[in-house]
């Protein structure tokens, strides 16, 4: 435990000693000491002790050391703590925020180290770290270990992680406020050095920042390095520009157009009705199974209760490429109810007229019964 109830005593000398000269103080109620032969000696230490208690650090019960000492005895590279951190995220994350994890402490990682000598090439590094070191996967013996662990990599992968796990700072390091922004600026660059988009910057500065609160749970820091550095991130802009959105009329004349495209097109006219007049995710969409209200005339309404979004199979739990979860931001077991226009009622009733539904139930599906989201996750609108 930590405490400011800390007192120093001057030092006592013991003539019957070897060590003379003894150093005592007290952190909370447990006194400690220590003895060295030369007086200059326990008179440096003294010194040390002072400093920190005017600097207003807190002492550790348990060594009577000042938190920063406790911090370095206890110390990890940022490099080791990043793992910690991706293995504890990863059971209860979502497919989606699994890489977006590995996205960004592969992005950080490599600019937090001592010096570049031997650096293996970046796009070697990145893979190393993004898809063998922040990517698990279940062992032989049932537990979530890092891919590296479980599978053999190539010999250039090994080499980087090697030179990464000697060259990374460490994590007391992010301390210093010029190391926190070197992190911090590299979020705001692609990986071609061009300029990050605005919400890419922010999700990935959430994810460092959960990081390093992370290393203050866990005691390897005594502060969040972040209220140090002066760094704002991009302002985001969220306001929808309504030259680049189809009005009801143009909206009709794509969906149409998709129609005309055989039977394959007509299929997805009531897929793409659904993105558009009920304003659901592709996610959503794809996953809508019998949950819709159909009258023969006026309004309907279909319920969203689960999204099943695209991430690629090494970052779900079963191995397929979409993560069947809930909806975006809600609990898993949360609903939407949406109003569904007259011509979407319409979409859907002919769709299901025409097609039936999969064995599962699913309204949408790919040409072989498979998932739909692969082929559009660009959609139009």
């Amino acid at each position: 435990m930590l405490t400011y109830d800390v007192q120093i005593w001057g030092i006592r000398k013991r003539a019957d000693r070897v060590a003379a000269y003894q150093l005592r103080w007290r952190v909370g109620p447990r006194p400690f000491s220590k003895s060295y032969k030369i007086k200059a000696q326990a008179d440096g230490r003294r010194s040390k002790l002072l400093a920190a208690l005017r600097n207003r650090e807190q002492f550790d019960t348990e060594t009577g050391l000042p938190a920063s000492e406790v911090q370095a005895l206890n110390s990890t590279t940022w490099y080791a703590h990043s793992c910690a951190y991706a293995a504890m995220k990863w059971p209860g994350a979502s497919a989606k925020h699994r890489a977006s994890i590995a996205d960004t402490l592969a992005t950080i990682t490599p600019k937090l180290v001592k010096d570049n000598r031997g650096a293996p090439a970046p796009k070697v590094l990145r893979l190393a770290l993004y898809s063998w070191v922040y990517r698990f996967v279940l062992g032989d013996d049932g537990t979530l270990k890092p891919r590296i662990d479980v599978e053999d990599p190539p010999a250039n992968i090994v080499s980087a992680l090697d030179w990464i796990s000697r060259k990374s700072v460490d994590i007391t390091a992010l301390n210093t406020p010029s190391v926190v922004r070197t992190a911090l600026d590299a979020l705001k660059l692609k990986q071609d050095g061009t300029a990050a988009d605005e919400n890419t910057v922010n999700r990935k500065r959430t994810v460092f920042s959960n990081c390093l609160r992370y290393a203050v749970e866990r005691e390897l820091l005594a502060t969040l390095p972040l209220d140090k550095v002066d760094w704002t991130p991009p302002e985001t802009d969220d306001e929808i520009d309504f030259r680049f959105v189809p009005g009801p009329k143009l909206a009709k004349g794509l969906i149409d157009a998709v129609g005309e495209q055989g039977a394959r097109g007509r299929h997805l006219m009531a897929f793409f009705g659904c993105l558009y007049y009920a304003a659901n995710r592709p996610g959503e969409a794809a996953n809508l199974r019998e949950d819709f209200t159909l009258p023969e005339e006026g309004w309907g309404e279909v319920l969203l209760s689960t999204s099943t979004p695209r991430v690629g199979s090494g970052w779900t739990d079963t191995g397929e490429s979409f993560d069947t979860r809930g909806r975006k931001k809600r609990a898993r077991k949360a609903t939407r109810s949406e109003p569904m226009p007259p011509v979407l009622v319409r979409l859907v009733r002919e769709h299901i007229k025409e097609f039936g539904t999969a064995e599962d139930g699913r309204l949408f599906r790919a040409a072989q019964g498979g998932g739909l989201l692969p082929l559009f996750e660009g959609h139009p609108f």
